[in-house]
């Protein structure tokens, strides 16, 4: 016969074990890991044999056990479980569980435990907890140390290798090395400042309508046509010449004015006398082209200039544009890619510029080392040391060019001999890349090592506050071999011993009230072994069930207590939620008392309570009477008895074992009281004369039906009773709330 295996694990490992076991064996398996889920399948699949996992989150095993009860009543339940857990394996068994299969699930194990499903011995679990603590396999404190010795060693290594390449370079030669880069990047920077003046030369050039502008003499038509060019470009100086050699326009930036800001000439015929506009204007060209570069100096500063022709539409040279920049713009844009103090030096040695700010005390080139420099260009450089307001500088001279191989001079770039200090920008690169690879291991390995001790900590210092706050189901998961993983199982046998703990106090409140079991805890704490009686002004509950005895001949016993604790599991949360305790149970009888625990209240606010709980029992029994009525059984007809005055209430019993009640003569009179009821026919509730008179102001919301003056055995004078139901005022007020 094929089995239908239901499955409810959140473990998809565990799962997946359990699952390969049944589906070898031909059964048919269906898998879940939400309650509500499986509790839907319940009516379709309806499962022989059912796996549920213990610890799923917020109790959900027992609530679906409690559904599968009332859905599969006749399915076989196995609880699987990682770790002890006493409370909630106490509330499975309360729900028809009795086979607990705990991990690792081998085969072994869950073939035992379908054989004590079917009633046949199976063989013994692994015990549940081992109490033994575990060795510590590596100490923490080798765990730490040994990776810092590494690290050190390594660092050191580090250092080492890095002082042996400081010692072993050349200091002189790495300055050398950084002054001839930084004159190679100036000489690449020259290049780059002609390449972009050369870019807006041919740009205006190729421009529509300029040549027409130029041989129009037409001004206005070139500034509109040029300025924003020279903007964008950021070009000093932009100036357009006929074929004299006029200026037809001549735009130059404003010193230290904003980059829109330009100045325009026209009418200066000096340009004509320049060389490069001769050569434009007579079409010579060189190996390069058309266009020149040159070194001007004129009126309006030393420019370094680029000119190129202008042709009309049928080819001919219709004038010459001339774009140029300062030598100290120039300087200043190679300063700022080399951080080196640049010079330029004419043909004959004189300083033309300089980014150095007291230029007076940068000494003449000599002719002959210009010479030279210019001639063996290609063989090397030269270098001088020349001092600064106190600053000892080293200059390398190269040679200046412009376009076409013109010489104009010589160009220096000088270093501040501080520099010498410095290694060299591998050797920096390398000390820089080791060191940060050093640090980054040490930030790595810290983490990872604060992890490693944290971790476990963190968990078990979250998992002892919720024990603190009273949530016993936790558990912190031991890994590794080290002291931490030992308090991790220490911790979890505490916990698993506050369980137990639980559980015996879980038992007490069950044998006695809440607020007795409170009351102990106080009476022990103080050193008390024993709570002494005391008298008290209190309210009495007694109820009983009509003629139970006679319906308990007629059913079997299991079912007659099944009856009782459907009816008493009603009764009691009403009692509870007035403030009243639940003294004792006998049969079918029921005792309470308001006002004395778990503190004691006024005549009126007991007798009040207690009327307050007497009607909600009758409803509440009406609604139980009306379920019992569907299934077919007698309803449970419910006599209740109030009265108030004054009685014992305290430890009844011996050293070994205490009841705590109450005893006198109002407890006595209560139980005749709720004996009236049974001539009622249905459930009533009856009150004494001095119930009515404690109520005071509050006895409007009740109705009081006099029942007359009764004796009782014992009694000498008659007392008045009263059934009690809830008045209109009352009802509204039980809405308001």
């Amino acid at each position: 016969m094929q089995r239908h295996v239901l499955i409810l694990q959140p473990d998809r490992s565990c799962a997946q074990i359990l699952a390969a076991y049944f589906r070898n064996q031909g059964d048919k398996v269906f898998h879940t890991t939400n309650t509500s889920q499986a509790c839907a399948r319940l009516k379709d699949v309806r499962p022989h044999i059912v796996f549920v996992d213990l610890h799923m989150p917020n109790n959900e095993c027992i609530k679906f056990l409690t559904c599968l009860q009332i859905e599969c009543p006749e399915a076989g339940v196995v609880i699987t479980n990682r770790t002890p857990n006493v409370r909630l394996e106490m509330l499975a068994r309360e729900r028809g569980a009795r086979v607990f299969l705990r991990e690792p699930l081998t085969p072994e194990w869950i073939s035992s435990a379908l054989k004590k499903l079917k009633g046949q011995p199976g063989k013994a679990e692994p015990p549940a907890v081992i109490r033994k603590l575990p060795k510590v396999g590596v100490p923490m404190h080798v765990k730490i140390t040994f990776p810092f010795a590494l690290l050190a060693l390594i660092f050191a290594l580090a250092a080492v290798y890095l002082g042996g390449r400081y010692v072993i370079e050349s200091i002189q030669e790495r300055f050398t090395n950084q002054l001839i880069d930084a004159g190679t990047i100036s000489a690449d920077s020259m290049v780059q400042e002609e390449n972009q003046i050369l870019e807006t030369l041919r740009m205006l050039a190729n421009t529509e309508g300029v040549s027409e502008a130029i041989q129009d003499l037409n001004a206005d038509r070139l500034r509109e046509i040029a300025l924003p060019v020279a903007i964008n470009s950021q070009e000093e100086v932009v100036e357009f010449l006929n074929l004299d050699g006029m200026s037809v326009l001549s735009l130059r930036h404003r010193p230290g004015g904003n980059l829109e800001e330009y100045e325009a000439t026209q009418g200066n015929t000096t340009h004509a006398d320049w060389d490069v506009v001769r050569k434009v204007l007579q079409q010579e060209v060189d190996t390069r082209g058309d266009k020149y570069a040159g070194l001007v100096q004129s009126d309006w500063g030393d420019i370094f200039y680029i000119a190129g022709p202008v042709f009309d539409q049928e080819g001919d040279i219709a004038g010459v544009i001339l774009i140029g920049k300062s030598l100290d713009s120039l300087i200043r844009q190679i300063r700022e890619d080399t951080l080196a103090q640049i010079s330029l030096y004419d043909l004959g040695g004189n300083l033309l510029a300089t980014t150095t700010l007291i230029q007076q005390d940068i000494p003449v080139v000599p002719f002959e080392i210009v010479s030279d420099v210019i001639q063996n260009q290609d063989e090397g450089s030269h270098t001088r040391d020349f001092n600064v307001a106190s600053a000892n500088y080293s200059e390398i001279l190269g040679p200046w060019e412009a376009r076409g191989g013109e010489d104009l001079g010589a160009i220096g770039v000088a270093l501040a001999q501080n520099f010498l200090v410095r290694p060299s920008n591998f050797t920096t690169v390398q000390a820089f890349f080791v060191i940060a690879i050093i640090f980054v291991s040490v930030i790595i390995i810290g983490i990872i090592l604060a992890r490693q001790v944290t971790s476990p900590l963190s968990r078990i210092v979250q998992a002892s506050a919720k024990v603190a706050n009273g949530n016993l189901e936790v558990n912190v998961p031991p890994v590794g071999n080290d002291e931490v993983t030992v308090l991790a199982h220490a911790f979890n046998y505490m916990v698993s011993g506050l369980q137990e703990g639980f559980i015996y106090r879980d038992l007490l409140g069950r044998t006695v009230s809440p607020e007795v079991r409170e009351a102990l805890r106080k009476s022990f704490a103080t050193g008390d072994l024993k709570l002494e009686g005391q008298s008290a002004l209190a309210t009495v509950l007694m109820s009983d069930i009509r003629s139970f005895t006679t319906l308990s001949e007629k059913e079997d016993p299991t079912t007659v207590l099944k009856w009782l604790n459907e009816y008493f599991g009603a009764l009691v949360p009403v009692i509870t939620s007035h403030g009243g305790v639940v003294d004792k149970f006998e049969g079918d009888a029921l005792l309470a008392f308001f006002g004395i625990l778990p503190t004691p209240q006024s005549m009126e606010e007991s007798a009040y309570q207690a009327c307050r709980t007497a009607v909600d029992m009758l409803d509440v029994i009406k609604r139980i009477n009306v379920k019992r009525a569907e299934r077919k059984e007698p309803p449970l007809i419910t006599g209740i008895g109030i009265n108030s005055g004054p009685l014992t209430a305290g430890g009844l019993g011996t050293m070994n074992r205490l009841n705590y009640t109450i005893i006198g003569n109002t407890v006595n009179t209560t139980q005749r009281l709720q004996e009236t009821t049974r001539e009622f026919g249905e459930s009533g509730v009856v009150i004494s004369q001095f119930t009515r008179t404690a109520l005071k102001n509050k006895q409007e919301e009740f109705r009081f039906d006099s029942l007359g003056h009764h004796k009782f055995k014992g009694k000498k004078e008659g007392l008045e009773l009263f059934r009690l139901w809830l008045s209109d005022n009352g009802k509204a007020s039980e809405n308001s709330k």
